[in-house]
Formats: C-alpha cells, sequence, structure tokens
C-alpha cells in the first residue's frame, strides 16, 4: 500500500489525519498505544461511558497526563484539540460532529456501534468499523449511506475479517479464482454452550488476567462458543461475496498439506458445496488431538488457477517450496499465519484518510448469523446477546435467513421469549418480543424487505 509516506507528507505541512475513537476497551487500547508512533494523525478524543476507565487506558498506553482533558460538548471538544489536547467524553454523539476526518467504532456492540457509524455518516466522517457485530447485522445499509454521502465505510485492519479481504482482494487482482478463504481456531463442539462463566476458561485466559478486569467476559465467552467467529466470517462473506454452504461452517480438521486438495469442491474430491465459499478450520481433531501443523491464529484463502500455463508454474512453485499447491497444480493455498489486533489499526486509518480505499467492505448480502438456543427456552425467559448464557450465532445464508425469519444473533440482546424453543433451534422473530422502535431494529427490517420475494 506505501502510505507511510504519505503520513508523513501530512506531518509535515501540518495537516494530519484527524480521528476520533469511540470505546476505551483493550482494542481500542492497543490503538492507542500504537498511535503515539504514527506520524500524520491526530487522535482529537475518545468517548467511552466509563470517563475514569477511559482515563487510565490512556494513560497506560503512554499518552501524557497533561495532554487529556475532559469536554462534553462539540465546541469543547474543538477548542481542546486546537490546543493539542485529546478529549475524554462520555458522549459519542458530541465526538461524532466535532472537527473530525474519520471515527473509528470500537464498542463491540451491535446496537451501539450500529447507531455510532450511522450518525458518523450523517455527518460527513468516514467509518471505521472495528465492531464487526454492527457490520455482519447491518452492514449493507452502512455501505449504502457511505455511498450516498461519498464517504468511506470500513472494516478495521487488524483483525481477521479485514485480513481475510486483503488476501482475497490479491488472489482476485492477481487473475485467481478464489475457492474458499477463512480463519483457524481451536474448535469444539461442546464450546457452544459455553457461558461467561467458562468462557475464559476455554479462550486460555487466567484467574489473574480475569481478576485484572482488563477482560470483558461476555465478549471473550463470543470467542469461545464461536460465535465471533462466525460474525466475522458473516462480515468477511459479505465483502467479498462469498456465499455460505449450506450446514455453514463444519470446522474440518485438515492437516496443512492436505489442505489444498481437501478445500475444494466435493465434484473434484474435496470436502466444499462448492467453490467461492467461507470455512473455518479447527486446529485439534474431535477427540481434542492437536495437528502436527495447523493455521491457527491465522487467515487463509485457497485460490485456482485458470489456466494450463499458470498450473504448470504453480506446481513447480510448489516444488521449490514457495507455496504449497495440490498435486494437479490447479489449487493452492497463501495464509497469513497471525493478526495484530488494534496494533495494526493504523492501516485503516492511512487506507481511509490518504486514499479513501477501505480495507474491506461490504459488497452483498449473502451472509448472516443466525440466533440458536444454547438450552431449552422458554416463554418470558430474557435473551442476552452474543456470548452470554441463552444463545449462539450459527453462519447462514441471507436468503435462507430472510425466508425463515430468523431473529440476527444482532438484535438477541435485552428480547424476550414469547415461544418455547428447544436446546440447538434457530429462533425466529416470531420467537420473541421485540422493541420494534430500536433503531437497528427499524434499519435491519429495511435490508431485509429488499430482499422479501
Amino acid at each position: 500500500m506505501n502510505v507511510y509516506h504519505l503520513l508523513k507528507q501530512r506531518e509535515t505541512v501540518g495537516n494530519p489525519v484527524r480521528i476520533g475513537v469511540i470505546g476505551a476497551g483493550t482494542y481500542g487500547s492497543m490503538f492507542l498505544s500504537q498511535l503515539r508512533f504514527i506520524p500524520g494523525i491526530q487522535l482529537i478524543g475518545v468517548a467511552d461511558l466509563d470517563i475514569e476507565k477511559a482515563r487510565k487506558r490512556c494513560l497506560r498506553a503512554g499518552w501524557s497526563g497533561e495532554r487529556i482533558s475532559l469536554g462534553a460538548s462539540t465546541s469543547v471538544i474543538n477548542d481542546a484539540s486546537r490546543r493539542g489536547k485529546i478529549v475524554l467524553t462520555e458522549d459519542a454523539i458530541q465526538l461524532i460532529h466535532a472537527d473530525l476526518d474519520a471515527m473509528l467504532e470500537i464498542t463491540g456492540i451491535a446496537d451501539t456501534g450500529a447507531y455510532h457509524a450511522w450518525n458518523a455518516l450523517e455527518a460527513g466522517k468516514h467509518v471505521i468499523a472495528v465492531t464487526v457485530e454492527a457490520d455482519a447485522l447491518l452492514g449493507k445499509a452502512l455501505k449504502e449511506l457511505a455511498d450516498q454521502k461519498g464517504l468511506v465505510y470500513s472494516l478495521g485492519y487488524g483483525d481477521e475479517p479485514a485480513c481475510l479481504c486483503e488476501l482475497v482482494d490479491w488472489a482476485k487482482t492477481a487473475g485467481f479464482e478464489v475457492v474458499c478463504a477463512g480463519k483457524c481456531v481451536s474448535y469444539k463442539p461442546e464450546k457452544r454452550y459455553s457461558t461467561p462463566e467458562t468462557g475464559w476458561k476455554y479462550y486460555g485466559l487466567s484467574e489473574e488476567q480475569v481478576a485484572s478486569g482488563d477482560y470483558n467476559l461476555k465478549m471473550y465467552n463470543s470467542f469461545a462458543d464461536g460465535t465471533k467467529s462466525v460474525t466475522e466470517m458473516c462480515a468477511v462473506a459479505n465483502a467479498c461475496r462469498l456465499t455460505p454452504q449450506e450446514n455453514g461452517l463444519q470446522y474440518p480438521a485438515i492437516e496443512y498439506e492436505e489442505l489444498p486438495s481437501k478445500l475444494r469442491p466435493k465434484t473434484e474430491g474435496g470436502i466444499l458445496e462448492h467453490k467461492g465459499t467461507i470455512e473455518i478450520l479447527s486446529g485439534e481433531k474431535r477427540d481434542g488431538t492437536p495437528l502436527k501443523r495447523s493455521l491457527r491464529w491465522g487467515v487463509y484463502v485457497v485460490f485456482k488457477g485458470q489456466s494450463d500455463y499458470v498450473k504448470h508454474y504453480l506446481s513447480n512453485f510448489s516444488i521449490e517450496h514457495r507455496i504449497l499447491t495440490d498435486p494437479s497444480g490447479e489449487y493452492s493455498i497463501l495464509y497469513r499465519p497471525t493478526h495484530l489486533i488494534g496494533l495494526e489499526l493504523g492501516i485503516s486509518v492511512a487506507s481511509v484518510g490518504l486514499l479513501g480505499v477501505p480495507t474491506g467492505t461490504p459488497s452483498a448480502f449473502v451472509a448472516d448469523v443466525a440466533t440458536v438456543a444454547k438450552k431449552d427456552l422458554n416463554p418470558g425467559d430474557m435473551l442476552d446477546g452474543e456470548g452470554g448464557y441463552a444463545v449462539y450465532g450459527k453462519l447462514v445464508a441471507s436468503e435462507q435467513s430472510i425466508k425463515g425469519r430468523y431473529l440476527p444473533i444482532g438484535l438477541s440482546s435485552h428480547v424476550e421469549m414469547a415461544n418455547h424453543v428447544t436446546k440447538d433451534s434457530i429462533l425466529t422473530y416470531d420467537d420473541v418480543t421485540i422493541d420494534q422502535s430500536r433503531f437497528s431494529y427499524q434499519i435491519r427490517k429495511k435490508i431485509e424487505e429488499e430482499y422479501k420475494t
């Protein structure tokens, strides 16, 4: 991308990319720690409901206490920024309306993230959406609003979705056919029933880490029960037009050397229902035995050469250990072994703020995340959303979701059950009582109406 020199130029002429951050959690703090060393980007303010937590996170990230001030209005934020201050505020909307180029939404909450992103776009600000939950729920509408306003709506680099979008874009731009893309996790079927009381253990956090208060146990349970990964793959599917398989994600455990031979359509000896799809790999077998070599923590793309000439050279490259290719030379895999989460978010700021190019953005509505019962649910039970005690997410095709009136996982928080639903059943809108005045509900229903036949 080669944008660092452009950032230096913006720094030299005194015209930095001006940004605001909503959400001072772990991801936001990681970004703040790196931002001090990136030229050409100016942090105007940070919005968080817990001001004291935000202050401590800024100090821990290395920002001087002398530069930090408090602000309750847009005018105060603008005035403080002209004096080189970083303003902390509880009011995200006031920060959104400050003199900014781009807003980074990092709350991790679908309803909240969607509301912030929508208001930022309406206010004429680019949006970098780290809250993938909001993107999976309303990404199509947010992208369309950005287009109408001549703005950029982008996924946040450093998380798997944007990193995967980069790999898929590389393959397509180089002239390859994309067969499959995804990530690799430690998968066990029983994890889907995990609760905030057990999720941190599955994820591998220690009691000391949990006691520090730095970790949102509900969010980490979302990683444990798989909903977070499913939501991320939904965002990738919609950004890259990768159609989910009929049964969603299967989490196959495949040894590294067999990946190009297995991640291909069943009609060609593989395990996929079709090409152009998404799949999460498991780094261990169902009995818990780890694979000899897996892509754990990594992201990958399987691509296909489209001519005999290319197949010939990919076969030769494979022999020379340049790239892993199946024996025919037709299917190959490229992967990135890790991602650095918020430490890499500056890539999105530079790409969006300098080039007007997103690091991943919705291009279709082909995938959705349906809400599935973790246990038998009864009328009157309250759902607590992603990472909670009651439900988990499943990747489905959007057409299937709309036709079946599936309840999106992004709308499954603070809603009451109206019907009895058995464990592992998909919930529908008819199974719950939902507040139809909710912002995210209203926008979501508009999207669904467009796709009804």
